[in-house]
């Protein structure tokens, strides 16, 4: 990493330090710099990706240290053979039976795969889906009763919905909740419990998104090229 990245990287890490890394997306202690429904007219790729880490990283951060202290706790109530009711509403969620498989399934991964991947599929904070739903993701919806928006392209005759949430905060959590649960990323779950190597869990991946192995080596890409990992260690 040469003496630019730590500069830049280090700009970064001021700029969470004077935001609410576990509140609100938006400091009381700032002005309000971007917004998620407007992107700034003639943006640069520069001010584009400082636009989205300022959105998107404080709700990471928030969601992650939340599930982290879930875990910890269901983690202590295993270890003192204790079986409460928090867990036993948390194994229906995760649709899961053992205590094992629980824990499994609500230890958050790292923040460096969170983010890649929600630089990914929102287009660094500029898509429709992004900017008009908070859906950092881009994930479907199936339920009539969600609150959604449609996609402008269809399949066949069917028409694609996406969620919608009221905060980037909330959907960073359904993430981590589909990604503790959803058949497709068994893989990805036993990658997460079997090492700390950010690049080798991502390989439990390539069921996201129909481009495969592609989709890996894209997220790869973009968290070497963008130091990704620096947030792993905040």
């Amino acid at each position: 990493m040469n003496l630019k990245d730590n500069l830049c990287i280090r700009k970064i890490f001021l700029l969470l330090l004077g935001m609410n890394l576990f509140g609100s997306e938006a400091s009381s202690h700032f002005p309000v710099k971007y917004t998620v429904s407007n992107i700034p007219k003639n943006i640069s790729s520069k001010e584009r990706k400082a636009r989205f880490y300022y959105l998107v990283v404080p709700a990471v951060n928030r969601v992650y240290h939340e599930l982290m202290v879930e875990y910890t706790r269901i983690r202590d109530d295993v270890l003192a053979g204790k079986e409460t009711d928090q867990m036993k509403t948390l194994k229906a969620i995760y649709h899961v039976e053992s205590n094992q498989d629980l824990l499994v399934a609500i230890k958050p991964h790292p923040r460096s795969i969170t983010i890649a991947q929600a630089a990914m599929e929102s287009a660094w904070g500029t898509s429709r889906f992004f900017r008009e739903a908070n859906n950092v993701f881009g994930m479907w919806s199936k339920n009539k009763n969600d609150k959604r928006i449609a996609a402008s392209m269809k399949r066949g005759t069917h028409t694609i919905w996406l969620r919608k949430f009221d905060s980037i905060a909330e959907s960073v959590h359904a993430y981590y909740r589909t990604m503790g649960r959803a058949k497709a990323y068994k893989k990805f779950r036993e990658y997460k419990t079997a090492t700390c190597n950010v690049y080798t869990m991502i390989k439990g991946l390539d069921k996201y998104s129909e481009i495969g192995d592609l989709y890996v080596k894209q997220l790869e890409k973009i968290i070497r090229k963008n130091h990704l990992t620096a947030y792993d260690k905040l």
